[in-house]
């Protein structure tokens, strides 16, 4: 069934099709000048509607300033090459919108947004998880995820590159790398510093300034790594909270996909505009009376005062000796904002979950990536994972620089969603991430969150399904961006969001990059 489109996206549905595969911007002005008043860098949602309602500001205007920026940074100057390929009829949708505008419309009406590559996007641009095997591939029609953005009045500006298949090809392979988009660099310290992935673009071009806020995926760290990389505020959701559908898949287990934005309020926007039950997508069934369509009315300054927040200390071992002074340090003033920080806490599933080796991503996405390529076009070459494989070694010289030992590992599974070791592997790690681990230590100390540094507790919250919010703690000394998480149990957002947001203006830690 087609998705039924606005006046907008018919805009776009109704052009032909372009081929060109690498960045081209000749048709923008690459010398945009922000209006008397307005500053685009670190500018929020809300002081963009508001320069827009005052009539100082476009939303052709603003779009044309983003693009200003990529040209200027994205392939030249400081190259960090976090966009793919941007959205050549972006100003054109800016356009219609502006002489759409009428009154009081929503938050997001306007605002451009960059969408990670395995977002599917049914206008000018590709979904290809950064692998050439899909260079030719265009979505016939949008993602979930991309339909509640247009019917929001978002801008897509352009694709993200990131880590190829979502980092799901290879082992030892850096993230933000892919076969299509080329290497994904740190703002904060360019080829200095890691990126973290796989959501790499994403997060590398929101802290640059390449559009107002960004949609990432997560399977297990990858909008938490690259948020706490680029000095972000990122939000993992419960899985069920955003619908997969039209999402190149890793595990229907563990995906999700989820705001990146510079800061809590912008990403509480952002979340709000993505929730909904999708019946292309089962799990969101679950998120009916538990999803909320306006998330910033949990912001809130004194969310810290009397809120019970644990620490695992075991989980701290892995920081670095600078770093952990500096989440230390936050921990003081989480404290001095009212906390009550209790640092004494156990998970107690910890190390038998480290040491379980479970096949559920390698098993899933054998059977979620086939159901996904089968319904490509002929102009794709590829329809199965097999058919990746064979490709990629046709192809080795461009497609295999880091190899695909996960590929070919997932292959190897049988792809029986009843197959006796995979429902007994999914069973433990459940029991391991909730039952004995989030959910155990939670009730035991009556905790409203869990707190990690950087995205040490990443894991269990991905296998458990449960939602993280990450926020900038500061940087070392060589400029690395350090990161706070906080973890909850499902459908936990609003108080995440609430002590996040409390934290965020306590500290205002985040500062710009320096692009020169």
């Amino acid at each position: 069934m087609k998705t039924k489109m606005s006046k907008v996206t018919k805009v776009l549905s109704t052009t032909a099709l372009i081929s060109t595969l690498t960045l081209s911007l000749s048709s923008f002005d690459a010398s945009a000048k922000a209006p008397k008043g307005f500053e685009l860098e670190e500018a929020t949602i809300q002081e963009m509607q508001k320069a827009m309602q005052s009539g100082k500001l476009t939303s052709e205007e603003l779009t044309e300033m983003y693009l200003d920026r990529i040209e200027k940074y994205n392939k030249k100057g400081t190259a960090i090459n976090a966009v793919l390929e941007v959205n050549p009829e972006a100003l054109e949708i800016a356009e219609e919108l502006d002489e759409e505008r009428k009154g009081k419309v929503g938050p997001l009406y306007g605002i451009p947004v960059l969408v990670k590559d395995n977002i599917d996007t049914a206008d000018k641009m590709h979904t290809s998880a950064g692998s050439i095997a899909l260079k030719d591939n265009y979505a016939e029609e949008d993602s979930f995820v991309a339909k509640k953005l247009r019917e929001a009045g978002a801008i897509i500006v352009g694709k993200a590159n990131m880590t190829e298949w979502a980092n799901y090809m290879t082992t030892g392979m850096p993230g933000g790398y892919s076969s299509r988009g080329g290497q994904v660099l740190n703002p904060y310290g360019p080829g200095i510093h890691g990126t973290g992935g796989s959501s790499a673009g994403t997060g590398s071009g929101i802290a640059a300034n390449f559009a107002a806020v960004g949609i990432g995926t997560e399977t297990s760290g990858s909008i938490l790594s690259p948020a706490v990389n680029n000095s972000l505020v990122g939000i993992k959701p419960t899985v069920g909270l955003i619908s997969r559908s039209g999402i190149i898949p890793i595990s229907h287990s563990q995906d999700i996909a989820g705001p990146m934005t510079r800061t809590v309020t912008d990403s509480a926007i952002l979340l709000g505009a993505l929730t909904g039950v999708d019946e292309k997508d089962p799990v969101t069934k679950e998120s009916k009376g538990k999803a909320y369509k306006d998330y910033t009315k949990f912001l809130d300054k004194k969310g810290l005062k009397g809120a019970k927040i644990g620490i695992d200390k075991n989980y701290l071992a892995s920081v670095p000796k600078e770093e952990l002074e500096i989440i230390n340090q936050e921990i003081k003033e989480m404290k001095k904002q009212g906390a009550i920080i209790i640092d004494t806490v156990e998970i107690p599933s910890r190390v038998e979950l480290s040491k379980f080796s479970s096949i559920v991503m390698s098993h899933d996405f054998k059977g979620d990536l086939n159901a996904y390529l089968g319904n490509l076009s002929d102009d794709v070459p590829v329809h199965s994972l097999s058919e990746l494989i064979e490709f990629n070694k046709a192809n080795e010289s461009t497609a295999l620089k880091y190899g695909q030992t996960r590929l070919e590992e997932a292959e190897a599974r049988t792809g029986d969603l009843n197959d006796p070791t995979y429902l007994e592997h999914r069973a433990k790690d459940l029991r391991l991430s909730r039952t004995e681990g989030i959910d155990a230590v939670m009730k035991t100390h009556d905790l409203d969150a869990l707190l990690f540094a950087n995205t040490t507790g990443a894991g269990i919250a991905a296998k458990a399904g449960y939602p993280s919010v990450t926020v900038p703690a500061g940087y070392t000394a060589a400029n690395k961006p350090v990161g706070v998480t906080f973890t909850g149990m499902a459908y936990s957002e609003p108080e995440l969001i609430k002590l996040a947001y409390s934290y965020e203006q306590a500290t205002e830690n985040r500062k710009a990059p320096i692009l020169k």
